[in-house]
């Protein structure tokens, strides 16, 4: 008698399932935005053909590894450049970044601002974990201020970054923040960047029980709490109120949808004429 197959995941069709079990730590919230990105991916109905995944190093930098699409695991602060050079050159490619707060923020920056003012075409979901998660728990450029690391053991004395403030000021068309608690919003938001025309940005808060959350003596329980009753969603709150202290609240929603002309329409547009000139004067034969 033949025995019932097991139901696959459903989303094996888009997991390299050859490199399970994950790196990812018991209560870390990493695997959730990734499932949340891939169910998005699944949902938006994008071409998957023509889709790739670029990430850096880090926690989240192992995504693209799992992602059974085209995928690269670029150098360190490195995703955003690597990312612009693809759609630039293959202006169909749907170019999905997934990567975190130190690779994207600290030595990757300067890549962050310019892509966002070049308006690249292009999906970054940025998984915030406070800190430098993978290699020891070090201070970050998105650290709340007064918080513990292996580097500030007696807290922080540094601002953070409100990180959805810098993507407004820099030019961003879509901007947005969830929580990984959040799932269905969260999922929601990256299937509508990712049908965005122009560099969308989603920012997902995300528990590290075992650098952050150890030192601060916070379990991941503790920051799912603390993502249910110290949040508020608030649509089309303006960027300056997004630091993040959860002692205030923590806003969430979607802060920016705006209609700007890619990188590459406006390269087109400059550039058009005077292909189309030259073609004249070949037509003539001048």
């Amino acid at each position: 008698m033949n025995q019932k197959q097991a139901p696959g995941h459903p989303l094996d069709d888009l997991l390299r399932t050859d490199r399970i079990p994950h790196i990812w730590c018991p209560g870390c919230g990493i695997g959730t935005a990734f499932s949340s990105c891939l169910l998005a991916i699944k949902k938006s109905g994008i071409d998957l053909k023509n889709t790739v995944m670029v990430s850096g190093i880090g926690c989240t930098g192992r995504g693209a590894g799992y992602a059974r699409l085209d995928s690269y695991h670029t150098t360190h602060g490195r995703a955003i450049p690597f990312a612009t050079g693809m759609k630039l050159a293959n202006p169909r490619l749907n170019v999905v970044i997934f990567s975190g707060d130190g690779d994207i923020f600290a030595i990757g920056g300067n890549h962050f601002i310019h892509a966002a003012r070049r308006n690249i075409d292009i999906t970054l979901v940025c998984v915030n974990n406070l800190n430098y998660g993978m290699t020891g728990g070090q201070v970050a450029a998105t650290t709340p201020y007064g918080a513990k690391t292996t580097t500030t053991p007696m807290g922080n004395p540094e601002p953070p970054f409100n990180l959805p403030l810098l993507a407004y000021a820099s030019g961003a068309s879509y901007v947005a923040r969830w929580t990984i608690l959040h799932t269905r919003d969260m999922t929601e938001s990256i299937k509508e960047a990712l049908l965005k025309p122009g560099f969308s940005f989603i920012e997902v808060l995300s528990p590290c029980p075992v650098n952050y959350g150890r030192r601060n003596k916070e379990s991941a329980f503790d920051t799912l709490k603390f993502y249910q009753e110290k949040t508020i969603i608030k649509n089309n709150a303006h960027p300056a109120e997004l630091d993040i202290d959860f002692k205030r609240g923590v806003i969430l929603g979607k802060f920016v949808d705006l209609d700007r002309d890619t990188c590459s329409e406006r390269y087109d547009r400059m550039c058009r004429p005077n292909d189309q000139a030259e073609e004249a004067v070949a037509e003539k034969g001048i």
